[in-house]
């Protein structure tokens, strides 16, 4: 088990990479970002273990969630330290109210390669793309989405956030740090790669010329697809809905379009079916 070590004052050097989290963010600092929870921090401990290029660093407990904590403290590093306060102090270490009462500073080894990930994904694959994105909450709920629906990776163009931004890193419930995934290069390069290595490219969009639920027929014995989703509002760039398959989600008349969490919900599960992933 990890050692334990009380703090007693929130200016102490030893946690000052918690300090203040609401308003700021790791992200960009020797690459390293706040895991919240203890569902998250399962995930980061698993990945930790697993060598997925995610490690640990520390973590820091509200003492009355210790007990609570106790199976998942018996398997944590020995040398990752875990830094116990009570409530006062971590309110005042956290710069807000820690009402999940565990926070895990983790760090990310290395970015992952767009490429290097492209090029391992199996014969048979289903990715989501994403454009633009700059909402925390839509990208944490495009990777709670891909591993419900057992997508085999999520692909970023360089406009989109970070997906280990704390917030969406918890709305992903850690999938984030268990999905494949790559952040970079514009979005007609990330789309035509993978037009090029066999994925029938599918753009979602309320205008589009098929419904989500004939993607089966769009497949037509293809083993490869992208679905891809841009901003809500502004939706994705002309020049990307005008080169690719266009499919849209049916839905009653009167609203221009469902969230992105909720559609890109809906076409995974929809393209998951057509291709058996799930039943």
């Amino acid at each position: 088990m990890t050692s334990i070590i009380r703090i007693a004052d929130a200016t102490d050097a030893r946690i000052a990479d918690f300090l203040n989290i609401r308003e700021r963010d790791l992200i960009g600092r020797q690459s390293r970002f706040i895991a919240e929870g203890t569902v998250v921090l399962r995930m980061l401990l698993a990945a930790h273990r697993a060598g997925r290029g995610i490690r640990a660093e520390a973590l820091l407990v509200l003492e009355n969630k210790m007990a609570g904590l106790a199976p998942l403290l018996a398997d944590w590093p020995q040398d990752v330290p875990t830094y116990v306060a009570n409530a006062e102090t971590i309110d005042a270490i956290a710069g807000f109210h820690l009402h999940r009462g565990v926070l895990a500073l983790g760090s990310r080894l290395s970015a992952p390669d767009f490429p290097r990930l492209l090029s391992s994904l199996p014969e048979q694959s289903l990715v989501l793309v994403g454009c633009g994105i700059s909402n925390h909450d839509n990208i944490g709920s495009m990777f709670r989405n891909a591993a419900g629906f057992a997508a085999d990776a999520v692909f970023l163009d360089e406009t989109s956030c970070d997906p280990l931004y704390r917030k969406a890193l918890r709305v992903s419930v850690g999938s984030v740090l268990t999905t494949p995934y790559s952040r970079q290069g514009d979005a007609v390069s990330l789309l035509s790669a993978l037009d090029a290595a066999g994925f029938l490219i599918a753009a979602l969009s309320p205008s589009g010329t098929r419904e989500i639920g004939d993607i089966a027929t769009e497949l037509q014995g293809r083993n490869r697809l992208a679905l891809v989703v841009g901003t809500e509002g502004e939706g994705l760039p002309a020049e990307i809905l005008q080169r690719f398959a266009t499919v849209r989600i049916a839905q009653s008349p009167g609203l221009d379009s469902l969230n992105l969490g909720t559609a890109s919900g809906i076409a995974l599960h929809s393209a998951a079916r057509a291709m058996g992933r799930v039943g």
